[in-house]
C-alpha cells in the first residue's frame, strides 16, 4: 500500500536529485572548515537570506538554541510568544543549557506579538531584574495556523527592539513557505533582524539539517556554541548536498503545497461536524464539533487502515501538513476516504 503521510512536512524523504547529490558529494572535515559541500551550502544559504554568513546545524532546534546561546549570557532574558515553538517544543533548552530566562507574552491569532506587549516586557535597568537581550519571532507560526509574518511587521519589531538595545532572532523553520505565501523574496522577510534559522528537512525535503544565518561575527561565535552542544560534524557534506538541492530546486515550488492545503481544507469544510481554521500556507488545522458523528480517534484509526496517516492531536483536533510527497491524487484519496468514513 502506498501511504499518504499528512502528519508533518518533516516526514519528507529526499528527492531523487538529492540522493544523487548525496552519493556524489565532495567531503572534508567540517570542524576544520574543510568540507567544500558544507561551505557551499552555507554560502548559498547566507545569500538566499541576505546575510553575511551562515552555519549548518543538525536541526532547527539546534539552530535556535545556538542562536540564543550566542545572543545571550546566563541570566539574560528573552521575550517571545507563549505559543512559539522555541518555548513550547524545544525542551526548555534555553534555560536548561544556557541559563536563559524566557519572558513569554501572548501570541495573537496571526502569530504576531503586539508591539505594546513587547515594549512593556523590556526590563528597566534595575538590579532586581534580568537583562532583556533578545526578541524571538516565529515565521511561519506553526501553532497559529502556519501564519506568515510580513516584512513590515518584522521591521517594526526590529526597530522597537534595536531602539531598546535588544536584538531579534527569527525561528524561520518555514521561512520559505512564508515567502511563497506573501509572494516576496525571503531576504525581505528577515532584512532587519539579527539572525534567522531555517529548516532544510521540512517542506524542502532534505533528510537532515537546518541553517543559522547572521553577521560574520555572529556566526563565528555561533560556531563555538554549535561545538559545545555537540554539533560539530565531520564529513557532513553528504547531508549538506541535499540541502543545496533543497535551496536550488525546492523553495520555488512551495506554492503547490499551499494550493493543495487549501483544496484539502475546502473538502474538509464540506463535511458535517468539521470546523476548519484559516489556511495560510501548507498547514491545515481542523477539529470536530458536537455535530460530528464519529470521534477523532475513530477517524485516525480508519484513515490509517486505508493507508492515510493523520492521527488526531487531541480529543477533537487534527493537523494536516502538505508537502512534496502529497500530490493531487493524495488529496483526493484522503477526501474520498473521509467522505466514506462519514457515510
Amino acid at each position: 500500500m502506498k501511504y499518504i503521510d499528512l502528519r508533518s512536512d518533516t516526514v519528507t524523504q529526499p528527492t531523487p536529485a538529492m540522493r544523487v547529490a548525496m552519493a556524489n558529494a565532495e567531503v572534508g572535515d567540517d570542524v576544520y572548515g574543510e568540507d567544500p559541500t558544507v561551505n557551499h551550502l552555507e554560502a548559498l544559504a547566507a545569500e538566499k537570506l541576505g546575510k553575511e554568513a551562515a552555519l549548518f546545524v543538525v536541526s532547527g532546534t539546534m539552530g535556535n538554541l545556538v542562536a540564543l546561546l550566542t545572543h545571550c549570557g546566563r541570566g539574560d532574558e528573552i521575550i517571545l510568544g507563549d505559543k512559539c515553538h522555541t518555548f513550547r517544543y524545544e525542551q526548555g533548552g534555553m534555560a536548561a543549557l544556557g541559563g536563559i530566562v524566557p519572558h513569554t507574552i501572548p501570541n495573537q491569532p496571526d502569530g504576531t506579538l503586539r508591539l505594546a506587549d513587547i515594549k512593556a516586557a523590556v526590563r528597566p535597568d534595575d538590579a532586581h531584574f534580568p537583562h532583556s537581550r533578545l526578541v524571538c519571532l516565529e515565521n511561519t507560526h506553526n501553532v497559529c495556523n502556519g501564519s506568515p509574518l510580513t516584512s513590515a511587521y518584522t521591521t517594526q519589531v526590529a526597530m522597537l527592539a534595536h531602539s531598546r538595545g535588544l536584538r531579534v532572532h527569527v525561528d524561520g523553520a518555514r521561512i520559505f513557505n512564508a515567502a511563497a505565501a506573501l509572494e516576496v523574496d525571503a531576504r525581505e522577510l528577515v532584512k532587519d533582524v539579527d539572525s534567522v534559522t531555517f529548516c532544510l528537512s521540512k517542506g524542502l525535503c532534505a533528510p537532515v539539517g537546518a541553517v543559522l544565518c547572521g553577521t560574520a561575527d555572529f556566526i563565528a561565535e555561533a560556531r563555538r556554541a554549535r561545538k559545545v552542544v555537540g554539533g560539530g560534524m565531520r564529513q557532513a557534506g553528504i547531508i549538506a548536498a541535499a540541502g543545496i538541492v533543497a535551496l536550488e530546486e525546492m523553495t520555488s515550488r512551495l506554492a503547490e503545497d499551499h494550493a493543495r492545503a487549501r483544496r484539502l481544507a475546502d473538502g474538509l469544510a464540506a463535511l458535517p461536524g468539521v470546523r476548519v481554521a484559516p489556511v495560510m500556507t501548507n498547514i491545515v488545522y481542523f477539529n470536530l464539533t458536537q455535530d460530528a458523528k464519529v470521534t477523532a480517534a475513530e477517524i485516525g484509526t480508519r484513515l490509517a487502515a486505508r493507508g492515510i496517516l493523520l492521527p488526531p492531536r487531541g480529543v477533537y483536533d487534527f493537523r494536516a501538513v502538505t508537502h512534496y510527497w502529497i500530490d493531487d491524487e493524495a488529496i483526493e484519496r484522503t477526501l474520498t476516504a473521509l467522505r466514506e468514513i462519514y457515510a
